[in-house]
């Protein structure tokens, strides 16, 4: 059975735009998703990365062309300059965490929910309110947003170590057994060819 590494950010338009095409890749071949948000501006950091707020006009420019465009064509609602962005994502990130670690809940629907509070919903995803309905959205308990804060520290920081050493440099990256890496949502139909074995 193959198995999916996902490495995002809780504030990434790119993991919003994926949608739940994710999830439905992986149903269709039979494969296994282990969710591992992580902190992108470290990431950045780590690979020679630059964060958005720091890089030329000109890509600046062109991201939010290519934003728009890629909303428009998957029909899905878009607010290129949200209302509560950046934001601290440790919060939302260790929900995810601990979601998945409790288990009983839907964790492609908790990501799409919490990345769509952020670039369609106008809410802040740093705060308990929005991450409870989140989890209560996605099936789990909303009091997940409180708890496992410590293991939740300590997970998100190991996902970024790891994201490191397995070649990662940006959100999403799809990491699958054989090791070949699909950085960005719009590699989803390639990641899906591959799993199929045409690619």
């Amino acid at each position: 059975m193959a198995h999916i590494d996902y490495f995002f950010a809780t504030l990434s338009p790119y993991a919003y735009l994926a949608g739940t095409r994710l999830e439905e890749i992986a149903a269709r071949h039979g494969a296994t998703i282990t969710y591992k948000p992580l902190d992108i501006l470290a990431l950045f950091a780590r690979t020679g990365g630059t964060p958005p707020g720091e890089r030329h006009p000109n890509r600046m420019a062109y991201r939010a062309q290519e934003l728009t465009r890629q909303a428009k064509k998957l029909g899905m609602p878009f607010n290129l300059k949200p209302a509560h962005w950046p934001t601290n994502m440790a919060p939302s990130s260790y929900a995810v965490i601990a979601a998945q670690n409790a288990g009983g809940g839907d964790l492609g629907l908790l990501c799409h929910a919490i990345t769509r509070s952020v670039w369609a919903d106008q809410k802040d995803v740093a705060e308990d309110e929005t991450i409870r309905a989140c989890l209560s959205e996605a099936g789990f308990d909303p009091k997940l947003a409180d708890s496992g804060l410590l293991v939740g520290a300590e997970t998100y920081e190991r996902n970024l170590d790891e994201a490191v050493t397995r070649g990662v440099f940006g959100a999403p990256t799809y990491a699958v057994d054989s090791g070949q890496l699909f950085w960005g949502q719009d590699r989803l139909e390639d990641l899906d060819a591959h799993l199929a074995g045409t690619l």
